[in-house]
């Protein structure tokens, strides 16, 4: 860990720091013993020292009282002080009405510790909640209320009550081992590999004992039979819940299972690499046990027993979604297992980032398709968005896989909301220069403390943290204000919590040191977070020597400028005006001018982020603007080599290993990244999907067409417009029909091929193992079953996609395809074809797509643009069968084909102004004056559409009156 080199000027503070301790725990009582003396009675007093005179030696005596009370009640803050610097545990305690006492303590204590290697462990800042909070402790709102030494006590607590069940096990293990001596001496000894993470599934202990032992809570004896041996990348397990990819888990011998291996050379999957790794660790296991697998399950026994311990360190996780662990299918326990290709780990651990590149990516495409739509020229563009492939189409699935929407929405309503009821209190929004979130609680670090938080909220650990449990922050609603915070951004997790720094609101610049690639990634991502993320209104981001192909990510949010030159002219005039407008708005900070009538309109933040390293007189004028920068909503991060910037608040250095340390904060933190081959499969994505963006003709062709014909009967028939049904398949017994349903869904709308972990992902959002997932798929592809010729009508593309055979058929793909048929294949020159297409393809329509999904499920239809896709494409067979009939003057015909579409389509502003026209042709003023009043009242209060007021005009001149006497 880089830690920052010490000034003579520390060595200076350090130096009177001891000075003033010395004075205040040594000079000061033995002033008052050498000069004052014993200032109480002697005795006890009576009734008659009570009515004596009262002279100056009284009031000595009583001053000296109080003096050495207030030397007592500091040299207990010091003491307090000193311990919790020098162990480095946790918050320092609260002695009793010592508020500034114990604050002149601290600042004494860290300036004499400055000089030591110490300092970081008690800086108070930004690490306080990460070291003082388990990553898998439950998100309760009592334990987020308590210290460390707390929080261990409750969990020991939580152990005890299952400390009967523990021990029981333990003593079956125990039993076990004396009868057949230690485990790793025994020919059936297993071994498991921990897994890489996949999105937000993690290995742990508890889910490997509850899919290899049968029972979660006997993670104890994997962790005792595996503590404090050395690892492959040579660390060793210490806590139950701190297991990294990669290690290798001796199992007890009743563990079942097809991802375990029983011995190295009977693994023909597994890589000579991993099974030197696992030979290796099976002869560290009788020295570093000291004695082999009976001593180690009988430490097991032992430790399940008693109340303390590593019982301690791990809290229960959260039951997962129900799977098959019935079903075990032999896997590799190699990472690249899973299929031929890996995805993009960077996107896959960035939960909030991947959320909001997926948000932003498909409102890029619904934007491209309604233009398409509605003002094209030269030509439809098409139905689909282009197919990503090569580095796209696995940064896409990465983005699919890692996303988490629904933490960007409770954040979102969860900031919100406390900014509502701040303002329905009269209260200012307090400075919070940090956020944590922790196994779905929030917690803000504010800047001082700032009274009791409103409810939901909840006080933590100190006045500066306030914290709202998950169970609280889902009870949010939408709320009509302002994002009170939009300068949040990710930087990293510490131990499974994700902390996202407050930018705007750092009091001075952020430098970041590190090598030039490295460096790279991380402005990449802070970059593209803030541009994309669901938290922020307006936000202005300004990107200094690098990102400038970054703009189509948010174009009306982020700026490029060429140098530093250009930036400090930029900044100095937006500066002052902000300066300006805050006066005379009687502001004191931004904060203060979020809340009320003008906050929609004001106040947005302005983010700098500057890669390159600023020479010596650029960086002055820059700490110069950023010393005030905090107040205006303007935040600095600043890329520096060496580390030593003018003016920098906060120190943070990324390493060649991902790690984001921040030394005197404390922070050690697994870095959020944007590498660069990720960043420009990102933008191509974006690029992609510009509607401004010129194409080589217009593109109408869908990306599956089936054959219409008597002769192309499919052998399954899925009708997902409407209700869902299945033709040519019995319906699966049990409780995996719905899933087996659902991923056939996902298959017949994706048929470019779908990423397994991208099904897994949409299946189960919150994770799931991939023995789960292989069970299914599986059940799946027998279910489906295989084509006359033998071919499985689920298979994998080259690249390991899920793929579905063209006899597996969804009547939305014949929808497509007899649009495609009547307007571009053979009903262009044959009208007769064109009119039975375009009316066959228009009674396929039933409804909305899936319309009978089962709540809480389908989820990952969110992420789709079918739900704008289906209403326009349904739209245009509507429209097109109009004009095949009025072609012919069939009027009600036209009314009849336009009514049908505007029941899956009724927002299509097209749909009805064809309406308008095909009525008028009727000549039946009564029905277009009903139809005109309809249209009026489907407006709302927003009124009609200027188009729609100017065909009724034409069509209706008198319709106003019209409407108006009809009431």
């Amino acid at each position: 860990m880089r830690i920052r080199r010490r000034s003579f000027g520390d060595f200076v503070k350090a130096f009177f720091a001891f000075l003033a301790l010395a004075v205040l725990l040594v000079g000061v009582p033995g002033a008052l013993a050498t000069q004052i003396g014993w200032p109480l009675p002697n005795g006890v007093p009576s009734l008659d020292w009570l009515q004596q005179e009262i002279t100056v030696q009284t009031f000595l005596n009583i001053l000296t009282v109080v003096v050495w009370l207030a030397w007592a009640q500091f040299t207990a803050c010091v003491l307090v002080e000193m311990k919790a610097a020098l162990s480095g545990v946790g918050v320092p305690g609260r002695v009793p009405g010592a508020g500034p006492s114990q604050l002149l303590a601290r600042q004494l204590v860290a300036a004499l510790l400055l000089v030591g290697a110490t300092a970081a462990s008690f800086a108070p800042g930004l690490s306080q909640l990460g070291q003082s909070y388990d990553a898998n402790q439950k998100p309760t709102v009592a334990a987020a209320q308590q210290t460390p030494g707390g929080l261990f006590a409750q969990q020991q607590e939580q152990a005890a009550d299952t400390a009967s069940a523990l021990a029981e096990q333990a003593s079956h293990a125990a039993s076990h081992a004396e009868a057949g001596g230690s485990t790793a001496k025994q020919g059936d000894t297993k071994y498991y590999r921990i897994q890489p993470p996949e999105g937000r599934h993690h290995d742990s202990l508890w889910e490997i004992a509850d899919r290899h032992l049968g029972d979660g809570r006997r993670y104890k004896e994997i962790f005792e039979l595996n503590k404090d041996r050395v690892q492959p990348d040579g660390s060793k397990l210490s806590e139950a819940s701190l297991i990294r990819p990669g290690w290798i888990m001796e199992m007890p011998g009743d563990a079942r299972g097809g991802d375990l291996v029983e011995m190295p050379d009977e693994a023909p999957n597994v890589s000579p690499d991993v099974q030197q790794q696992i030979s290796d660790y099976a002869q560290s296991g009788d020295h570093a046990q000291g004695g082999g697998g009976a001593g180690a399950q009988g430490g097991g026994h032992e430790h399940a027993g008693g109340a303390g311990g590593g019982a301690s360190q791990v809290s229960l996780p959260e039951p997962r979604p129900a799977g098959d662990t019935g079903h075990q299918q032999a896997t590799s326990v190699d990472a690249e297992s899973d299929s031929s290709f890996g995805l993009p780990e960077a996107l896959l651990v960035a939960p909030l980032l991947a959320a909001g590149l997926l948000g932003a990516l498909g409102r890029r495409r619904r934007q491209a398709l309604w233009q398409s739509a509605f003002g094209a020229v030269g030509g439809r563009r098409g139905m689909e968005p282009p197919t990503p492939s090569g580095d796209a189409q696995d940064v896409q699935d990465a983005l699919l896989v890692g996303a988490d929407p629904e933490g960007v929405r409770l954040l979102d309503r969860s900031l919100r909301g406390l900014a509502a009821s701040l303002a329905e209190e009269s209260r200012a929004l307090p400075v919070v220069y940090a956020a944590w979130l922790s196994n779905g609680d929030l917690h803000l670090q504010l800047a001082q403390p700032a009274g009791k938080p409103p409810a939901p909220w909840q006080q933590g650990q100190d006045q500066t943290f306030w914290m709202l449990a998950r169970t609280d922050a889902e009870r949010y609603e939408d709320t009509d204000t302002a994002a009170p915070y939009p300068g949040l951004v990710s930087l990293g997790t510490m131990d499974d919590s994700r902390l996202l720094l407050n930018l705007e609101a750092v009091p001075g610049i952020v430098s970041l040191s590190g090598r030039e690639a490295d460096r790279a990634a991380v402005f990449a991502s802070v970059a593209a977070e803030l541009a994309t993320n669901g938290w922020s209104d307006r936000m202005t981001i300004t990107l200094v020597g690098f990102g400038e192909d970054l703009t189509p990510l948010a174009p009306n949010r982020i700026r490029h400028l060429e140098d530093i030159e250009a930036l400090v002219e930029t900044m100095e005039a937006e500066t002052r005006q902000r300066r300006g407008a805050l006066g005379a708005a009687g502001h004191d900070s931004v904060l203060t001018g979020r809340t009320g009538p003008a906050q929609h309109t004001r106040w947005a933040p302005h983010l700098v982020l500057l890669a390159a390293q600023p020479s010596a007189e650029d960086a002055v004028k820059l700490a110069e603007l950023a010393a005030d920068a905090g107040r205006l909503g303007i935040g600095y991060l600043v890329g520096t080599e060496t580390g030593d910037l003018p003016g920098a608040a906060w120190e943070m250095e990324i390493t060649g290993q991902g790690k984001l340390l921040a030394p005197l904060l404390g922070l050690e933190l697994d870095a959020q990244l944007l590498p660069a081959a990720q960043q420009r499969a990102v933008v191509e994505l974006f690029t992609d999907a510009d509607p401004e963006r010129e194409t080589n003709g217009p593109v109408t062709t869908p990306p599956f067409l089936v054959d219409i014909s008597e002769h192309g009967r499919p052998a399954v028939y899925a009708r997902l417009v409407g209700p869902y049904e299945i033709i040519g398949l019995d319906t699966p017994d049990g409780e995996r029909s719905a899933l087996l349903h659902e991923a056939l869904a996902l298959l017949l709308l994706h048929r470019e091929g779908v990423h397994p972990r991208v099904l897994a992902s949409a299946l189960w959002p919150r994770g799931v193992t991939d023995d789960v997932r292989d069970a299914l798929l599986d059940r799946l592809r027998v279910w489906l079953g295989a084509d006359p010729d033998g071919t499985p009508r689920l298979g994998r593309d080259a690249t390991g996609r899920l793929t579905l055979a063209k006899s597996v058929v969804s009547d939305l793909d014949v929808l497509r395809s007899l649009y495609h048929e009547a307007t571009q294949g053979k009903g262009v020159d044959s009208r007769a074809v064109r009119g039975r297409l375009l009316t066959d393809a228009l009674v396929l329509v039933r409804g909305p797509l899936l319309a009978d999904r089962p709540e809480g499920r389908y989820r990952w239809l969110t992420h789709e643009i079918v739900d704008a896709q289906l209403p326009l494409l349904v739209a245009d067979t509507g429209l097109a069968l109009c004009e095949f009939h009025m072609e012919k003057n069939r009027a009600e015909k036209a009314i009849e084909a336009l009514n049908a579409a505007l029941r899956t389509a009724p927002a299509d502003e097209r749909l009805w102004h064809e309406l308008l026209r095909a009525t008028h042709a009727t000549g039946d003023t009564s029905q277009l004056t009903a139809l005109a009043t309809d249209l009026i009242g489907r407006s709302g209060a927003r009124g009609l559409p200027p188009r729609t007021e100017a065909l009724l005009d034409e069509l209706l001149p008198t319709w106003r009156d019209a409407i108006a006497a009809v009431g």
